[in-house]
């Protein structure tokens, strides 16, 4: 697996780490299990992590040197890709040859160096994009930088270099074909997962604890907003959302609670203390709280400890926070953008558009009726239990036989015809 431009050591929330690294980590640790050696390849961000470190046992994460450890931004990083692949041949020239059977990269700057691995060694090139420049351009939050031309040429380059591309969604799927011209033969979907033991429902003490525990008044109207601190994510949103139910209704203002876990990223970077002003601003300060990226054990206790998860984004690929809330059975409002609607399913509320008007009111009413988000909680719960990551790597696995075999056929095919032996013979 290529993952160039973030770990999956990694913790979620934290610079550009999120969903990506989440699915790196929870396939390879099962594709291990499965009896299945995995290579991960990322770029050295730390003199203290060394160059080789065992995620788990069957799990390699090698960590190549290319450009200064500190200071890169991930719009730096095509200028570091020839160095990366040198770094990464120079890994695969110390393995026996054949050692490698297929290259999964994920984000388009992993497809580039995938597909140069991948002709070195001759073997399948498996893409997923996770995120899609033309996507993101099409539904770009106000004052948002756009993605530049180079990424969506180099996303078209890696789209007809790829032997599969793994899609999300249909809807990813369809987007990879009309939008960058991809081989409908080549586009499989696989849904993302959720890890169901980590992530669970709990009862009236569970909940009572997991407020105790985050210092949540049990009485609290809590919505919370788990993920990275940029306009792409929207969480601004929910600032002006939570202003306008204390606008309308005062009395509110002592229960009700936003809760933001996550850090500044991507474009947020550029104002990294912009939300808290803009909670200032709107006279909410009192209301929203601000948390730093938090380990899973804490996430799943701060899903317990709300009463709706809120997923404003402006673009998903699928919403693994939507689906890990969902598996802890608290009910989600989710923008109906990208993936959500497949995440969120009918365990939850979907909102069109961005305005905050409509946004208070899908909160509001989900706060105020204890029946409903009971009765979406459940919901929730039986959804997310379709999506767990052991059916996600089934179908990888699949995916991956069929590249190798068919790869292995055209090899057979190429080199009957070069001793000019007519290919159709072939069993």
């Amino acid at each position: 697996m290529v993952s160039v431009h973030t770990s999956p050591l990694s913790q979620p929330g934290t610079g550009d780490a999120g969903g990506l690294n989440v699915y790196v980590v929870e396939t390879a640790k099962r594709l291990a299990e499965r009896g299945v050696e995995v290579d991960i390849f990322t770029r050295r961000t730390s003199a203290a992590l060394g160059e080789q470190v065992q995620l788990v046992p069957g799990v390699t994460v090698h960590h190549i040197a290319a450009g200064p450890y500190e200071g890169l931004g991930k719009e730096d990083l095509p200028g570091q890709l020839c160095a990366f692949a040198a770094g990464m041949m120079r890994v695969g020239a110390s393995k026996p040859e054949g050692h490698y059977d297929l290259v999964h990269s994920h984000y388009w700057l992993s497809g580039q160096v995938g597909w140069l691995a991948a002709d070195r060694w001759r073997v399948p090139l498996i893409h997923t994009m996770h995120t899609m420049a033309r996507v993101k351009n099409a539904q770009l939050a106000d004052g948002d930088t756009p993605e530049p031309a180079g990424r969506e040429i180099g996303e078209e380059q890696v789209v007809a270099a790829a032997t599969k591309l793994v899609a999300n969604t249909p809807g990813e799927a369809r987007e990879l074909i009309e939008l960058y011209g991809a081989d409908s033969s080549k586009v499989e979907v696989v849904t993302p997962g959720v890890d169901l033991d980590a992530f669970s429902p709990t009862d009236g003490a569970g909940r009572r604890e997991a407020r105790a525990h985050h210092g949540v008044e049990p009485d609290a109207q809590v919505v919370l907003f788990v993920g990275r601190i940029q306009p792409l994510k929207a969480p601004d949103v929910l600032v002006r959302a939570v202003a306008e139910l204390v606008a309308e209704q005062p009395e509110r203002r002592s229960r009700l609670r936003l809760v933001v876990v996550g850090g500044p990223s991507g474009s947020g970077l550029d104002k990294p203390l912009a939300l808290q002003t803009l909670a200032r601003d709107l006279g909410v300060k009192d209301v929203v709280d601000f948390v730093p990226p938090v380990d899973r054990s804490a996430l799943v206790r701060w899903f317990h400890a709300a009463d709706v998860v809120a997923v404003p984004s402006h673009s998903e690929s699928f919403g693994l926070v939507a689906i890990e809330a969902s598996a802890s059975g608290t009910p989600v409002v989710a923008a109906a953008v990208g993936g959500l609607p497949t995440a969120v399913g009918d365990g939850g509320v979907l909102v069109e558009g961005h305005d905050p008007l409509d946004w208070a009111r899908a909160l509001g009413s989900l706060l105020d009726d204890d029946a409903r988000r009971a009765e979406f909680g459940e919901r929730a719960v039986a959804h997310a239990r379709q999506y767990g990551w052991d059916v996600s790597v089934d179908r990888l696995l699949d995916i991956y036989a069929n590249a190798c075999h068919d790869d292995a056929s055209t090899d057979i095919d190429a080199s009957r015809a070069l001793a000019g032996v007519p290919s159709a013979i072939v069993p």
